[in-house]
């Protein structure tokens, strides 16, 4: 009936390397083992291959940066670790048979899962449905696990149940280390596309077993047709995104509602050949091969007017009526997707949000884009189209692109050129190339925006620091000119102040804020000395004060750098002066050393690398410019037309204190700076320009669209 052995298959060997062996298990059951496995590790694969999809479609919706953030670095995480939780679940799915019959797999390898909430909730709740489904055929099975196995367990502990293999999943993935909405997501995705067909592998297994023998009298369990298989997935689809529709049926409704508008443009492909009733047309995959074809002959520039892709198929058209004896055109619905992507590119190459030479780079994906749009129409209809979101994630790493030093040998110059060529030279019909460059690019564009982000951060924390020095030196100087303008006083004390004294009043303000009691005490400090050297009437009480003042003068001037000689000078002259002030004597004349002088400016203080700033302007409230500049959020684009060359800078930081604009270029390194209105004017005159960095295929599709629409009303 069936036989019991100890060897292992050699695939189910080398698949699990250096495992712990198994004991002595019939070989019936490595049989049914093995093929359970092969049939998780292609479901497994898919999950992953689709996860990416998923949780970019979850970032796109994201109400804040936040869980933006979360939902990209658990796409990162996935990538980087797909290959060891797909290798992880497998081997926990292997060395359960080594104590089949013995534990709950949940028991031991889960304990800690059950304490959570996705144990609790969503891994119920999945395998209930699985339950209610396919329970019948599980429970046949683990009947005839029983019985091959000679020992009785419960449905816990089959190593095929659906909360076994929730359990082997959780596991695998435990040091993953995304959060748990996350996994909540990865939880239902591992339903959509593992459990969902769990019947097919209960009913092979069942149908393996009782083929040798093992309680062959049992009735086998009603398969269920390939619909129910779609409305699960809808079931499971529909609690990851509400109010979803199938890409496909989106993407065909889509140009469905275009046709009207993109009347207008029929005929003018090959129209010679358009107009002759008897023309036939050309299928799609001849129509793909014609492009297949063309694409190897693309320009290197798009300045080259001998390139007309329409020119170009009306000649193959005529080419293969020839040869066909058979007059042969477009047909109309490929007529139309060539028509909008046409017109789709046509916006791209004239969108100067992009600098030129990355556009022009970017036009050239003109027929392998095409080629997408008639294999996939869902390319209209999912934002997280792989051929989509390549072309956005490019647009969006090149906005800051500007011609330096490096020029054409900049990093991602060359690497959109090397994807381009690629794509030129490689790509046929398999969109999985699209997939392949789109994550190698992301890879890129994630280190380069993760070290850009650090010198913006830095740039940042520059001038915050610098805008708060220079709103305390504002603070100190309007102290100084308000205890000393106006006033004779001695020159050693006038000195002493504004350029010791002033670094201690700077200090206080800086670390403790104006506020606190060191910035108090240094200006009651300040009070009494200036008090302390006017002519006295009461010399004692000059006397009490002395002692105080000099502490407090010698503790503040320890923390800045004054020259010892220059201390010992300005504390020899105050003896002197607090003298002068107890005797009541009258002020000195110029040629003493205690001469007094008449500070009759403002001071302002020095400030070391003081930038040269726009020219400070009359606010205009009712601008138009200028309340767009107040509008601005950090990470705008701005290009400033006002140099020789174009320079490409984005907003980093906005001090409001002494309204500054700082800009910083595409590696995070400050290149310019603006107050409001300067660059309201420079808005107004057309020397700098604001960029959308919006995506740019939804940029550009709507565009077309709104052109379409308008010429439907003239």
């Amino acid at each position: 009936m069936y036989k019991e052995g100890k060897v292992v298959p050699l695939a189910a060997a080398l698949d699990r390397g250096s495992r712990t062996p198994l004991p002595c298990l019939p070989v019936l059951l490595l049989q049914v083992r093995d093929k359970a496995a092969l049939q998780l590790r292609q479901a497994l694969q898919a999950l992953f291959d689709n996860a990416d999809d998923t949780l970019f479609e979850m970032a796109d919706r994201a109400a804040d940066r936040f869980d933006q953030n979360l939902y990209f670095e658990a796409m990162r995480d996935l990538r980087l670790k797909r290959k060891s939780i797909e290798r992880g679940f497998l081997d926990i799915f292997y060395d359960t048979f080594a104590r089949i019959g013995q534990f709950d797999p949940l028991g031991q390898q889960g304990a800690n899962n059950k304490v959570h909430m996705e144990r609790t909730v969503a891994v119920d709740g999945m395998v209930a449905r699985v339950l209610s489904r396919d329970g019948f055929a599980l429970e046949q099975l683990g009947m005839r696990l029983q019985r091959l196995l000679a020992r009785s367990f419960d449905e816990q502990q089959n190593p095929f149940g659906p909360a076994a293999l929730c359990g082997y999943f959780l596991d695998a993935g435990r040091n993953l280390g995304v959060g748990l909405r996350v996994k909540l997501i990865l939880l239902k995705l591992f339903e959509r596309y593992v459990l969902r067909d769990i019947d097919v592998l209960y009913a092979e297994a069942n149908q393996l077993l009782a083929a040798a023998g093992v309680m062959p009298e049992l009735q086998p369990a009603p398969r269920r047709r390939a619909e129910d298989h779609r409305l699960g997935s809808r079931r499971v689809s529909v609690s990851l995104e509400p109010d979803a529709i199938g890409a496909d049926s989106a993407g065909h409704a889509f140009m469905q509602s275009l046709e009207g508008l993109l009347a207008p443009c029929r005929g003018r492909i090959a129209p010679r050949l358009q107009a002759v009733a008897s023309a036939q047309p050309i299928s799609t995959a001849d129509l793909l091969r014609l492009l297949s074809h063309l694409q190897h002959y693309v320009p290197a520039t798009v300045d080259d007017d001998d390139f007309d892709l329409e020119q170009q198929l009306e000649q193959l058209l005529l080419r293969v009526s020839v040869r066909s004896g058979t007059r042969r055109h477009i047909a109309c619905a490929d007529e139309d997707m060539i028509n909008l992507v046409g017109l789709l590119f046509t916006c791209i190459a004239a969108d100067r949000n992009l600098p030129q030479s990355l556009r022009a780079l970017i036009v050239r994906l003109h027929i392998p884009l095409l080629k997408v749009a008639l294999l996939d129409n869902s390319l209209f209809s999912r934002a997280s189209h792989p051929v989509r979101r390549l072309l956005n994630e490019i647009a969006a790493a090149a906005i800051g692109w500007e011609t330096g030093s490096e020029g054409l040998r900049d990093s991602l110059h060359l690497r959109v050129e090397r994807i381009v060529q690629r794509l030129l030279n490689d790509f046929t019909e398999d969109t999985a190339l699209f997939d392949e460059l789109l994550e190698d690019f992301l890879a890129f564009s994630h280190d380069e925006r993760r070290r850009n982000e650090l010198l913006e951060q830095r740039t940042r924390d520059a001038e915050e620091g610098r805008a708060r020095a220079l709103q305390a030196r504002q603070q100190v100087q309007q102290a100084l000119n308000l205890r000393l303008r106006g006033r004779t006083l001695p020159q050693g004390v006038v000195n002493m102040l504004v350029q010791a004294w002033s670094q201690v009043l700077l200090m206080a303000w800086l670390k403790q804020g104006e506020a606190s009691q060191a910035w108090q005490q240094a200006l009651a400090t300040m009070d009494t000395l200036l008090a302390s050297i006017a002519p006295h009437q009461q010399p004692q009480a000059l006397l009490q004060q002395v002692p105080g003042l000099l502490k407090a003068l010698r503790d503040g001037l320890a923390n800045v750098a004054l020259d010892s000689a220059a201390t010992r000078g300005f504390f020899q002259q105050l003896e002197q002066l607090h003298l002068r002030a107890c005797e009541g004597a009258e002020r000195p004349d110029g040629s003493d050393e205690l001469a007094e002088v008449l500070v009759a400016e403002d001071i302002v203080l020095a400030i070391a690398e003081e930038s040269a700033c726009a020219p400070l302007l009359q606010r205009d409230e009712q601008g138009a410019e200028l309340r767009q500049v107040q509008r601005l959020r950090i990470g705008t684009w701005v290009e400033m037309l006002d140099d020789d060359e174009p320079l490409r800078c984005k907003l980093v930081a906005r001090i409001d204190s002494s309204d500054r604009l700082v800009f910083a270029n595409r590696t995070g390194m400050k290149v310019r700076e603006w107050n409001s209105a300067g660059l309201a004017q420079a808005l107004r005159r057309g020397a700098a320009r604001l960029l959308d960095d919006g995506l740019l295929f939804e940029r550009a599709l709507e565009t077309v669209l709104e052109g379409l629409r308008q010429q439907q009303v003239h």
